[in-house]
C-alpha cells in the first residue's frame, strides 16, 4: 500500500563533483530535501534488486497498452477513486501552463528495463501503443523542452524504489481518449537509473465518486442482524492514518447512530489488503481505527469508553487479495458489536 512523491534525481554515486555543483545551483529548496532522501537510498539500495524479471505481487499491465519487452513491474497501484496530476503543455517561465487534476479510477504502473534500450526508444514504444489504443497526443517532450526538474515535481510518481526519475534526463508523454462520452487520460514518464530504463504509466479514467456511504439506519441494521457492518466511505491517503475530508459524511452517520443509541458501544476495527508487510499493515490498520475513534470523540462528542479500537491488517479478508477488486473490498473499516 504505497503512494507518495518520488525522487527526481540521478544516482548520486555516478554524478561528478562538477555535476553536483551544477545541480545545486538549479534545484529548488523544496527539491533539496528530496535529494537528501535519494542520496541515502542510493547508498543502501541496489537498483538491480528491482530488475530481477519478476513483477511485484498482484501487478499486471494495463489492458490494450502492455509494456516494453523485457521490462518488469516494480510498482503497481490501482484506486477506484483518486486524483492524478497531468501536464498538458510544457512549463512556461518555470511554471505550469496546462496543469490538470484528474479524478476517477487511477492506475499507476512503474517498470524497469535492463540496460540496452534508450529512453527515447522505450518512450516511443509506449506512445505508439497509446496511439493504437485511441489516445490523442496532448504533449510529448524531453527534459529541457518540458521544463527540467520543476516539471517532474508537478507530475505524480510512485515512491523510490518503485520508480526512479532523473530530473536531468527524461521524456514525458500525455494523451487523451474519448469513448462514448467518457474521458480517459494517460501519461508516460520515462527516465534512467544506473543505465536501467525506468518508466511509469498513469491511466486516469474520469468519473464521479461511487456513493459507498452507509447511513445510520443501515449501520444499526447490520449490527443488529450480523453483529458487524463494513464501511467503505472512510478515506485515508496511502500509508497514512490521517482522515481525509471525504470521510466526513460517513463519520457523521456513525455519530448519528451512536448519538441516537446512547447505550450502544462498538469496536472500530481497521482492515487492509495484503500489499506490504504483515506487521506494518497490522499497525496501520490499528492507527486508522484509533484516528476514527479520536474524531468521533472530538467532533461528535461520543464518550471515549464507548469506543474500542483494533487493527487486523489483512487477517480477515472478504475478497481475494489476488485481484484489485478483492483488495478494494478488503480495505475497509468495520463497526463490531461487543
Amino acid at each position: 500500500m504505497a503512494g507518495a512523491a518520488a525522487s527526481r534525481y540521478p544516482n548520486p554515486a555516478i554524478v561528478s563533483f562538477v555535476g553536483v555543483r551544477k545541480m545545486l545551483r538549479v534545484v529548488s529548496r523544496k527539491a533539496l530535501g528530496r535529494l537528501a532522501l535519494v542520496i541515502t537510498l542510493s547508498l543502501f539500495a541496489t537498483p538491480k534488486a528491482f530488475a530481477q524479471g519478476r513483477d511485484v505481487a498482484g501487478a499486471k499491465d494495463f489492458p490494450g497498452i502492455g509494456r516494453f519487452g523485457g521490462s518488469a513491474i516494480t510498482g503497481y497501484q490501482v484506486k477506484d477513486f483518486d486524483a492524478a496530476r497531468l501536464q498538458g503543455a510544457p512549463f512556461q517561465d518555470g511554471k505550469p501552463a496546462d496543469a490538470r487534476r484528474l479524478e476517477g479510477r487511477i492506475t499507476r504502473i512503474a517498470y524497469r528495463t535492463n540496460p540496452g534500450p534508450s529512453i527515447l526508444e522505450v518512450a516511443r514504444n509506449f506512445e505508439t501503443q497509446l496511439g493504437k489504443a485511441g489516445f490523442e497526443k496532448l504533449l510529448a517532450c524531453d527534459t529541457d523542452a518540458c521544463g527540467g526538474i520543476p516539471f517532474t515535481e508537478a507530475v505524480d510518481t510512485l515512491p523510490v524504489p518503485q520508480m526512479w526519475v532523473d530530473g536531468f534526463n527524461y521524456h514525458y508523454f500525455a494523451g487523451r481518449r474519448t469513448d462514448g462520452g467518457r474521458e480517459t487520460y494517460a501519461s508516460v514518464l520515462v527516465s534512467e537509473n544506473n543505465k536501467d530504463i525506468t518508466a511509469q504509466l498513469i491511466v486516469a479514467e474520469l468519473g464521479a465518486i461511487e456513493d459507498k456511504m452507509v447511513n445510520a439506519a443501515q449501520m444499526a441494521k447490520g449490527l443488529g442482524e450480523t453483529g458487524h457492518i463494513a464501511l467503505y466511505g472512510i478515506y485515508f491517503d496511502t500509508d497514512k492514518a490521517v482522515l481525509k475530508p471525504e470521510s466526513r459524511p460517513t463519520l457523521e452517520q456513525i455519530g448519528k447512530l451512536l448519538g441516537s443509541q446512547p447505550q450502544l458501544n462498538v469496536f472500530i476495527v481497521g482492515h487492509t489488503d495484503n500489499q506490504g508487510a504483515y506487521d506494518y499493515n497490522l499497525d496501520l490498520s490499528r492507527r486508522r481505527a484509533e484516528a476514527i475513534a479520536a474524531e468521533l470523540v472530538k467532533s461528535y462528542r461520543i464518550a471515549q469508553p464507548r469506543l474500542r479500537t483494533a487493527g487486523l491488517g489483512f487477517l480477515a479478508p472478504v475478497g481475494s487479495n489476488a485481484s484489485e477488486a478483492g483488495r478494494a473490498l478488503n480495505r475497509r473499516v468495520e463497526l463490531v458489536a461487543p
